[in-house]
């Protein structure tokens, strides 16, 4: 009967020895295509001009449901409860600030970036770059006027702000990363792009060859995916990701090649008011995708 015993508990020790193994394998094994990304330095964020029908607060709502922490909110976004219609930006007082900061993190959310910003006065930078401050922003999306690049560039420096500039189609001064290269090549790496993507393929542009052509200079993105041009030559509507015409495998793989580290903004532009449903899909495709890079 010992012998038994003992022969019976050490397949016992065995089994369990296994079973732990088998345990830690399927753990490593269920880290998610997200995780991996995040692991690599990427975060997808929203871009609040997604939820621009609603409230800030309403926006943040959304984005908690969406399980995104990270929130990029555009200039004008009228704040909604306590505060009516403030917009957000640099006109926000100090216990504003604080406050919408507060709910944003109950909500386990970053406000980490605002944009897309645009001036005619150069004294507005000064402003911004207070307010981003105050809000502990990360980064700055924005078209700065050209003859305001010096102005920005010692902002960006003093403060440790990144600047991300964005590429609205023509006529914007950075409708192609060519345009942009020539303004910032020379200048601090705390600037780079805030790289449509969508934007660029309706200019025609294949968004990875830009992403070459800017050699790194990526500070964040904002991401989507586009019906191919109708025939009538009207607007290349939004659609969900993996349904347009962007190669977002090829892209992304770019991105990793270049190591980049940052913000992916999702900008969702298409039904408005019910949009949540669609983003969950994106999100879902981003993690394929990402767990097929990474």
């Amino acid at each position: 009967m010992k012998k038994t015993h003992l022969v019976f508990v050490s397949l016992l020790l065995i089994l369990c020895s296994c079973g732990g193994k088998t345990k830690r394998n399927t753990t490593e094994n269920n880290v998610t295509g997200i995780e991996k990304a995040e692991a690599f330095g990427w975060n997808l964020a929203i871009q609040s001009y997604t939820f621009h029908k609603f409230n800030v607060i309403e926006a943040l709502d959304k984005t908690k449901e969406l399980g995104i922490h990270y929130i990029e909110i555009y200039p004008g976004h009228k704040l909604g409860g306590e505060w009516g219609d403030t917009p957000f930006g640099y006109q926000m007082t100090k216990e504003q600030i604080k406050g919408i900061k507060d709910l944003a993190a109950s909500k386990d959310i970053m406000i980490v970036g605002t944009g897309v910003f645009t001036t005619d006065n150069p004294d507005d930078w000064k402003l911004l770059f207070d307010f981003a401050k105050e809000m502990n922003l990360e980064f700055i999306t924005c078209e700065p006027n050209i003859e305001h690049w010096d102005i920005v560039e010692e902002l960006s420096k003093e403060s440790g702000i990144k600047v991300a500039v964005h590429n609205h189609p023509k006529p914007s001064n950075y409708w192609n990363a060519n345009l942009l290269m020539d303004q910032i090549k020379d200048r601090s790496t705390t600037i780079g792009s805030c790289a449509d993507i969508g934007h660029w393929s309706r200019e025609g542009f294949d968004p990875t060859e830009s992403f070459k052509t800017l050699q790194g200079r990526v500070i964040s993105l904002h991401i989507k995916d586009i019906l191919d041009k109708p025939e009538d030559g009207s607007w290349q509507e939004d659609t969900i990701w993996g349904n347009g015409i962007l190669n977002l495998e090829e892209i992304f793989s770019e991105l990793k090649k270049q190591d980049f580290k940052g913000f992916l903004s999702i900008e969702y532009e298409y039904n408005w008011g019910n949009s949540v449903n669609d983003i969950k899909e994106c999100i879902k495709h981003y993690e394929e995708l990402t767990d097929k890079i990474f």
